[in-house]
Parts: C-alpha cells; sequence; structure tokens
C-alpha cells in the first residue's frame, strides 16, 4: 500500500511536472521561415531594396557632413543594420507607434519622414524636424507616430511602455515598437519596464537590436546572459531571436509579432542579431574588433547585397531596374543634404518656443 501510494506521488510529481513544462514552452519561440522571393510578393522585396539603401545612402552621406564639420555634437550611424527596422516597419498598420535611442536615422526614413527634414535637423536648420534644436538624437514627428530617438541609454523603453499603456486605455487596437540596443538591455527601467508590460498585458513589441557591441564592448564582455530573447522568461514575456541581417526573415517575424500583441496575448520580445559596420559613434575608430571582422560581416551577410542576390536569382527584377533605384536614393539624399545646407539656422528667439504645451 506504501509502495501504491509512493507510486502515486511520483505519478502526480511526473505529471506536475509535464504540466510546467507544457507551460514554459511558449516562452521560447522559433523565429519563422523567410519566405523566396516570388512574382507574387515581388514588389515588397523591391520596396524592402529601396527603403534599405536609402537608409545605407542617407548615412554615409552623414557621415561625409559630419568629416566636413557640418554636423555637430554626436551622430550615431545605422550602416548594416538597415533590415531591422525596415522589416519591421512593413508589418505595422497605420496608427502603431515606435521609438528608438540615439542610433535613429534610419527608423525615421523608415517610418516615412522627409529626409530633408532629418538631414536639416541633424546639421541644426530651422527646417529639420525639430528647428534645429533637437539634433541627431532628439527628433521626433507625430504625423508619422514617430516618438523620438533618445539619448538617455534605456530611457525610451518606458517611454514605450508608456504607449502602449495609451493605445490599450485607448482601446485604439493600435500597438507601440520600442526598439533599443544590447547596451542598453542591461539597464534597470528595461526590466521595470518588462514587468509593467507583463502584468497589465500592454500591446508592446520589445526589440533588442543587438549588433554585438554596446559602444566598444563585446556582448560577452557585458553580460551574463547574451541570449536577449531571453530576459522576459521570469516575467512570462515570450522572446524570439531573427537574423538581423535578412529583411524577408525580420519582415516574416514581425508579422507573427504584430499578429500576437494586436490579439491581446501581451508584450513579445525580439532579439535581432545584426552588425554595425562603422563605431559607435562617428567619434569611435572601432579599435576593439579587426578589419577583417567587419569585412567578413559585409561580405558574407551585408543585409542589402543578399536581398539584391535574391531578386537577381528570382528574375522579380534586373540589374538595370536595380541601378536605377541607387540612382533614386543618391539624388534625393543629395537634395536632402543641399535643402539642409541652405536652411537657415534657427533664430535665437527659438529657445523660447515649444517649451510649454497647454491642454
Amino acid at each position: 500500500m506504501a509502495k501504491a501510494a509512493k507510486s502515486k506521488a511520483t505519478g502526480a510529481k511526473a505529471a506536475s511536472a509535464k504540466s510546467g513544462a507544457a507551460k514554459s514552452s511558449p516562452r521560447k519561440r522559433k523565429a519563422p521561415p523567410p519566405p523566396a522571393i516570388t512574382k507574387a510578393n515581388g514588389d515588397d522585396a523591391l520596396r524592402f531594396y529601396r527603403e534599405m539603401l536609402l537608409i545605407r545612402r542617407f548615412e554615409e552621406k552623414a557621415g561625409q557632413m559630419y568629416g566636413m564639420g557640418l554636423i555637430g555634437g554626436f551622430c550615431h550611424l545605422y550602416i548594416g543594420q538597415e533590415a531591422v527596422v525596415v522589416g519591421m516597419q512593413a508589418a505595422l498598420e497605420e496608427g502603431d507607434t515606435l521609438l528608438t535611442s540615439y542610433r535613429d536615422h534610419g527608423h525615421m526614413l523608415a517610418c516615412g519622414m522627409d529626409a530633408k527634414g532629418v538631414m536639416a535637423e541633424l546639421t541644426g536648420r530651422i527646417g529639420g524636424y525639430s528647428k534645429g534644436k533637437g539634433g541627431s538624437m532628439h527628433m521626433f514627428s507625430r504625423e508619422k507616430n514617430f516618438f523620438g530617438g533618445h539619448g538617455i541609454v534605456g530611457a525610451q523603453v518606458p517611454i514605450g511602455a508608456g504607449l502602449a499603456f495609451s493605445h490599450k486605455y485607448k482601446g485604439n487596437g493600435r500597438i507601440a515598437l520600442t526598439y533599443f540596443g544590447d547596451g542598453s538591455a542591461n539597464q534597470g527601467q528595461v526590466y521595470e519596464s518588462f514587468n509593467m508590460a507583463a502584468l497589465w498585458q500592454l500591446p508592446v513589441i520589445f526589440i533588442v537590436e543587438n549588433n554585438q557591441y554596446a559602444m566598444g564592448t563585446a556582448v560577452g564582455r557585458a553580460s551574463a546572459q547574451t541570449e536577449f530573447y531571453r530576459r522576459g522568461e521570469s516575467m512570462g514575456i515570450p522572446g524570439v531571436q531573427i537574423d538581423g541581417m535578412d529583411v524577408l526573415a525580420v519582415k516574416a517575424a514581425g508579422d507573427e509579432a504584430v499578429a500576437h500583441v494586436r490579439g491581446g496575448k501581451g508584450p513579445l520580445l525580439l532579439e535581432m542579431k545584426t552588425y554595425r559596420y562603422r563605431g559607435h559613434s562617428m567619434s569611435d575608430p572601432a579599435k576593439y574588433r579587426t578589419k577583417e571582422e567587419v569585412q567578413r560581416v559585409r561580405a558574407d551577410r551585408d543585409p542589402i547585397d543578399q536581398l539584391r542576390q535574391a531578386i537577381l536569382a528570382s528574375s522579380v527584377a534586373d540589374e538595370a531596374a536595380l541601378k536605377a533605384f541607387d540612382r533614386e536614393v543618391k539624388d534625393i539624399v543629395t537634395v536632402a543634404a543641399e535643402f539642409a545646407q541652405n536652411s537657415p539656422e534657427p533664430d535665437p528667439s527659438e529657445l523660447y518656443t515649444d517649451i510649454l504645451v497647454e491642454v
């Protein structure tokens, strides 16, 4: 009889363990495979190619203008990470909100902000999105639902949770995208945001852009847990790790994530494995990694080159069509640079505007 009781208890324990495993399994999700390029999705692939190319050329021009002394302060370029924001933005609907940190020019262009206004803001001109007063780190567009680059490391994450709270409170069906880097992933306020988002089941997608180096420190030297998609497990936030150098993979994962969050299932955490080619900022010589490492990533994993090769292989477009895109975006960037340089600096009286909003 004792044996029977022991057997029964052991069975109950095993069943409980099995039940616990079943409950915990949804915390870790597998990223969906990227689709092949066909005639059905060929237009999307071409649009992604053009948008990534625009970001790349814009950032290259911004780097050049910084070197000429036309952009002051800090300037953090997005070169290499274009697939992340282009893929995720394609999964959103009108009215969804996003915000990010100071590596933000790519996010601005991806959500449809005018390249002229972005470049004018970088150069501190009145024609910029913040009238030349925000610079690289602090411009936004209510029209495009872009709530900023933010200069304080990790500070945008609780703001993103707040935007999600606003969406839920209003019942408007919108969701919030909140981008941050692998370095800011270790900030305490990030975990506070995770906790509140999980507690209140907020419609927010947290996106870690893991570009391998937090400023000048490799991920493995600064983070005890380097699988960032697991950072929300203790709070019940499911996580997915995605190839952030493949725009089609990002879009596929983005579609699933948006459906999950918009469906009222609470927050989600996406880790985008990506890479930046330039230093942390324009003042960073990036001596903490070898030139061979950067060249290897460029040769094997560049998001624009990978998509270009896939488009050509699918016969959706030929070399001439892709070169036409390059000419088009170069013209856009040239016009943006000229607009910025010809736009006047803000009058000193602008120091006293936009500092108070009466509601």
